[in-house]
């Protein structure tokens, strides 16, 4: 069984390290709060006194950090042990950032292979999880096996920042669901209901959206074909609608920077000459914002 390091230990670094431990690997761990690495040291890892005894302790290295500049900090020192290993960064960072690190990585004679958790720490190792990689594909194809044990591996490609795109749109998705339930709840609690009250229901919308979107042809032959016809639903009608979300969120003195920005979507299709178009239509302008 190939030996892992695994670097940084917060709750998703820790269930990482415990799906290894649970499928044979051994696992070598360091984190800057030594203390976090009690409960997977108590599972059978091993604590690593530095940074360089955990990079000496195998071939494949994963980090799990906040963000590639915590990668500089703590590799910084220990560049002398960089040579020979595949570094898989799950941390996030921009594209640039990532493309920066690969030859960063390479100038010391080390492999990046770049990586997108798709799923929460508790479902890390389980049927449901997945993971986009990209970047180096020999270092890849080699630890596919390894990395496995982590969730389904999808390979995008060589270009390091893929994984990272992939990564960052769907939490573009997430996220902005995320702030718009709690905007519709404190929409509604200005109304006096509770969050118990309305919250189930909002997420019920969030549920339906995939079938509502894919409701005729799907959205992205339209984006795709450059084709947007407006038989279901129109750039107007709903932009006519996001001016009622943001009149109402107005009235109730609630934050308006979301629904603002969902109705300059829409104002800027129907400005262009769009109305009459799908709500895909409101791609171009964010494709190009002048």
């Amino acid at each position: 069984m190939t030996p892992v390091t695994v670097i940084g230990l917060g709750p998703m670094g820790r269930a990482m390290a415990g799906a290894l431990l649970a499928a044979g690997h051994p696992v070598t761990v360091w984190n800057r709060t030594a203390a976090r690495a009690e409960p997977v040291v108590a599972a059978g890892a091993v604590l690593a006194p530095t940074p360089s005894d955990a990079l000496r302790a195998g071939p494949l290295v994963i980090l799990s950090l906040t963000d590639y500049r915590a990668m500089y900090d703590i590799l910084g020192d220990a560049v002398a042990d960089l040579p020979g290993r595949t570094v898989v960064n799950l941390s996030s960072e921009s594209p640039a950032g990532t493309r920066d690190a690969a030859r960063w990585l390479a100038g010391h004679g080390a492999r990046l292979v770049v990586g997108g958790v798709m799923v929460p720490a508790p479902m890390v190792g389980t049927p449901a999880a997945s993971v986009f990689y990209s970047g180096d594909v020999d270092a890849f194809e080699r630890h596919r096996q390894v990395l496995a044990t982590i969730g389904e591996p999808r390979l995008l490609g060589t270009d390091p920042a893929l994984a990272q795109l992939m990564y960052l749109a769907h939490l573009d998705v997430f996220l902005t669901g995320l702030s718009a339930l709690a905007h519709a709840t404190a929409l509604l609690g200005t109304a006096g209901l509770s969050a118990s009250e309305v919250m189930p229901g909002l997420l019920a919308m969030l549920a339906d959206t995939p079938e509502i979107v894919a409701a005729g042809e799907p959205p992205w032959t339209h984006i795709d074909d450059d084709r947007h016809p407006g038989d279901l639903s129109t750039a107007t009608m709903m932009g006519a609608t996001a001016d009622h979300v943001v009149a109402a969120s107005a009235e109730a003195g609630i934050d308006l920077a979301l629904p603002r920005a969902v109705q300059a979507h829409y104002r800027r299709a129907v400005d262009d000459g769009h109305g009459a178009d799908d709500w895909t239509r409101i791609v171009d302008g964010i494709r190009d914002p002048r």
